[in-house]
């Protein structure tokens, strides 16, 4: 649960702000002003940090445009799958004091997964399959950096057929739709961890988090629920329908499913705090080691070989558009899609991290400049071009001022 009394202004790990700025953050602000003026997006907050503490922070727009509420750095968004590489730094954990292996088979600890059949042809019409025997068993390993064969159905046209585009159907009934290991599509394959992570410890995710993660780095905006005391600080969701933009106003319980997979609500502010403990290399702020460098290397290694991600089918176009960029350039690891090679300046270097949440919540850390960013929204559907288009620009600026402050 979010504790109440959290950092509400830009206190992270280390000094409360950093001595470095960017050069051009005048620049930025005007841009992210603009994008929300010009553009569907009812606000967003953006907080770019290195290592010591915040380098850049600016919101724009509305948390509530009805109400007229402002965005405020403090604002809670529900991150959804930005969930996914805090839980893979929980499994990590695991991984560290030898509770289980990368290279488990799934079917050690969730036994329907075994001999998983792989689908060979697929009829949309009448949504018929056929399949043969799997090549190999699915492992840890593939479900957190989503080569396992299974799928999201907002993010494959056959699952989306089979689930009749439900996001809470179970994939994991149906057959693969690869060998595990020769292709990536991004799926719930974390989730499945998250609960053998459960079972190991006999406690729930969210307990463990807090234990683990969120306590130790002072998350204290962070958690599956929001405290009704809270609940003004929540932003308002905003769908595409047929007829436009349409706000979901903040009533009642605002809490999540408790999964690895998604539903985490946090602020700028604290996941930045997640994004320093990578840059910090595991370490917390009154330097205790949260997680190994190791573990975080292995996290942040391409986990695909000669594979790389790819863009997703788009059966679902009102919920998630296809994503993402650098698809046919990046890899992914675990839990982060990682950078692949390319000699753009103006852009975070190869080898950096970063995922997104369905609501056009982003990050990426990029280790090479020592710095992480944030830029969240709040709106559907992923992948919006105007949201992507305000992210690539927000990027490119950032870079632009961290060479002018040098």
């Amino acid at each position: 649960m979010i504790r109440i009394g959290g950092a509400i202004a830009l206190a992270l790990v280390g000094p409360a702000l950093a001595a470095q700025e960017l050069a051009n953050s005048a620049a930025i602000d005007a841009y992210l002003d603009r994008a929300v003026v010009e553009t569907k997006i009812p606000g967003l907050v953006a907080l770019v940090v290195d290592v010591d503490g915040v380098i850049y922070s600016h919101t724009a727009g509305r948390s509530n445009v009805a109400a007229g509420t402002p965005m405020s750095v403090d604002t809670i968004f529900n991150i959804a799958s930005m969930t996914k590489p805090v839980a893979v730094a929980a499994i990590m954990m695991l991984v560290e004091e030898g509770k289980l292996s990368l290279d488990d088979p799934i079917s050690k600890y969730v036994p329907e997964f075994a001999d998983k059949p792989v689908m060979t042809e697929f009829d949309a019409e009448t949504g018929t399959y056929e399949t043969r025997p799997g090549a190999g068993e699915v492992t840890i390993r593939h479900l957190l950096s989503h080569s396992s064969g299974l799928s999201y159905p907002f993010s494959s046209a056959t699952v989306a057929r089979l689930s009749g585009g439900s996001f809470g159907f179970d994939a994991t009934t149906l057959p693969l739709l690869f060998d595990p290991g020769t292709e990536w599509r991004y799926a719930g394959g974390i989730a499945v961890v998250g609960r053998v992570l459960e079972r190991i410890e006999g406690k729930t995710l969210d307990v463990f988090l807090e234990e683990r993660i969120f306590g130790p780095l002072r998350m204290t905006d962070t958690g599956y629920a929001v405290p009704s005391s809270e609940r003004e600080r929540v932003v308002a969701v905003h769908r595409m329908t047929d007829s436009g933009l349409v706000e979901a106003p903040v009533t009642g319980e605002v809490r999540s499913a408790v999964s690895a997979d998604g539903g985490l609500y946090s602020t700028a502010p604290d996941y930045a705090k997640f994004i320093q403990l990578v840059l910090h290399r595991g370490l917390a702020p009154d330097g205790t080691r949260l997680l190994e460098a190791r573990s975080l290397r292995e996290m942040g290694r391409n986990q695909l070989g000669d594979v790389r991600v790819e863009i997703q089918d788009e059966p679902l176009p009102l919920l998630a558009r296809a994503f993402p960029l650098g698809a046919g350039r990046d890899g992914f690891g675990l839990g982060f899609q990682v950078t692949g090679e390319h000699h753009d300046l103006d852009a975070r270097a190869p080898g950096s991290l970063s995922w997104a949440g369905i609501f056009n919540t982003e990050f990426w850390i990029d280790p090479d400049n020592g710095i992480g960013a944030v830029l969240l929204m709040q709106y559907l559907p992923f992948y919006d071009q105007e949201a992507i288009d305000t992210l690539v620009g927000f990027e490119a600026r950032v870079y632009e001022g961290l060479e002018g402050s040098r």
